[in-house]
């Protein structure tokens, strides 16, 4: 059964840092283009960063030089690490596989890991 398990959201200050993990089981998640996504409420699923399996990795703009994509694929783990945090990155942040093709259905989402910016 597919499995993704989202960790190290806190309440943080502005200009505060964390580093968010992202272990996946039960699927072909090593082979895959994998994404954070954040959805703040009343709001999209935005995705913010992407990594391929061999370590492409593209940025939103809101967070390009602020946060750092990273993956393990030994440990079956995917990592962002986030920096000068603001408080409009307040969000549920989601880790899953980042296809190419937007529009691109994702079946299964995890309980993601809460992000809180204050000011």
């Amino acid at each position: 059964q597919v499995q993704l398990v989202e960790s190290g959201g806190g309440l943080v200050q502005a200009g505060g840092s964390l580093r968010l993990s992202c272990v996946t089981s039960g699927g072909i998640f090593n082979l895959m283009r994998m994404g954070w996504y954040r959805q703040a409420p009343g709001k999209q699923r935005d995705l913010v960063a992407a990594i391929t399996n061999s370590g492409t990795i593209n940025y939103a703009d809101f967070v390009k030089g602020r946060f750092t994509i990273s993956r393990d694929n030994n440990k079956n783990a995917v990592y962002l690490q986030m920096n000068s945090l603001k408080p409009e990155d307040t969000a549920v942040y989601y880790c899953n596989k980042a296809p190419t093709i937007p529009g691109t259905r994702i079946d299964y989402w995890g309980q993601g890991t809460q992000v809180t910016v204050s000011s």
